[in-house]
């Protein structure tokens, strides 16, 4: 099928998936995750992955972020840099040592073992903020707990997996160079171009914006920015939607935040965004499922289970109660494309086998099923709880 043709089908079972799971009460997220794995390989096998289909997928986590960063409160981030921080460090911890720990039990060597730890202290917040934007609850001292702590869990997971690539020997390189010194100093240097956009450089080119002579000028200029973003903290080893939040966070400093919001939202959320999800099923291959079946489950309860304590317990020694400590430990459980990207890297660099790197794909698509159905249910019974202690 041409990519026109698989573009249609996309967008049109993507459609129809997310009326039904709004009828069931579930979010939109788990059709289209949904429709990834009926019409991928797993089971019809209609549509496959390729480099255009990636692109259009990049393109839809980037600005799914971007209206994240827009929407978000940049003094909720920084009032809750503590708690953030907190939380992921309890968030890669405990799924470094549990997750490596059982899959030693299962046979697999000290560095396979590490690495399958390293994969899953990846956090992907962009299928939390669907959740989040839902109940308008992005600027609430939860949802700027969860953007900042996955902003710190893509850092320290970048650390680590240069880390074991370095020292490891693997072949495969994740942004300018594989030396971890190096890439620190290009990081920082990233954050100080962050500090620059958000203070001087998004203002002065929204404001050029509003004297040139063509409608859209404002809405290219932002989605420039965002895009320019995306790909330098790609260039120093971070994850593109990094960039795109901070982008966000830089345009809605602006006085053309509003009409960004109005003409970006529509056109990322009907086209871009199903396409993300989608490509996320695609990976989903039930070949040797059986027989990996035990491990499969087992890893995907732990994949839960660590990031959901892990952040809870960071956010509740930090002052959190019960409730909001829940709404964060669940917003943090999606891996998504940040883990799927780290499994590629370490099978590329020949850190995981080839039965071992589709395993994972399954348990980070399991985890990324049930995230949303988390954090949904917390913020619902969050909720509740305020409106009896009203």
């Amino acid at each position: 099928m041409n990519f026109i043709g698989t573009l249609i089908l996309i967008l049109t079972a993507t459609t129809i998936a997310g009326h039904f799971s709004a009828r069931l009460g579930v979010p939109a997220v788990i059709g289209e995750l949904l429709v990834g794995i009926v019409i991928g390989p797993g089971v019809l096998n209609w549509v496959q992955s390729s480099t255009t289909l990636t692109q259009f997928a990049e393109l839809g986590v980037i600005l799914l972020m971007f209206m994240a960063g827009l929407e978000s409160d940049i003094g909720q981030l920084r009032r809750y840099l503590r708690p953030a921080l907190a939380v992921a460090m309890c968030g890669v911890i405990l799924p470094v040592v549990l997750m490596g720990a059982t899959s030693l039990l299962f046979g697999y060597g000290w560095s396979e073992a590490l690495f399958i730890g390293v994969v899953f202290s990846a956090t992907s917040v962009s299928i939390s903020v669907v959740v989040l934007r839902e109940f308008n609850a992005l600027d609430t001292q939860e949802g700027a707990t969860i953007l900042g702590a996955a902003v710190a869990d893509d850092i320290i997971g970048v650390l680590l997996l240069s880390l074991m690539v370095a020292v490891l020997g693997g072949s495969a390189s994740h942004g300018p160079s594989t030396n971890l010194g190096l890439q620190l100093v290009f990081q920082a240097a990233f954050f100080v171009a962050v500090y620059l956009l958000v203070r001087w450089v998004a203002p002065l080119l929204t404001r050029i914006s509003e004297r040139l002579l063509i409608p859209t000028a404002r809405t290219v200029t932002a989605i420039v920015i965002c895009l320019a973003m995306a790909y330098l903290a790609e260039l120093v080893g971070l994850s593109g939607a990094i960039g795109a939040f901070f982008a966000g966070i830089a345009v809605a400093q602006t006085s053309v935040k509003k009409v960004i919001d109005e003409h970006v939202e529509p056109i990322s959320n009907a086209f871009f965004v199903p396409v993300f999800f989608v490509s996320i099923g695609l990976s989903v291959d039930f070949t040797n499922f059986v027989a990996s079946l035990p491990f499969i489950l087992l890893m995907t309860a732990l994949a839960v289970l660590t990031k959901w304590v892990g952040g809870q317990f960071g956010a509740q020694v930090t002052g959190f109660n019960r409730d909001s400590g829940r709404v964060v430990g669940t917003g943090m459980v999606a891996r998504g494309e940040m883990a799927l990207i780290t499994a590629q890297i370490g099978f590329n660099a020949h850190l995981l086998a080839k039965p071992m790197y589709v395993d994972m794909i399954f348990v980070i698509v399991l985890a990324t099923l049930v995230a949303p159905l988390l954090l949904r249910w917390s913020l619902s019974k969050q909720r509740v709880a305020a409106t009896k202690s009203e």
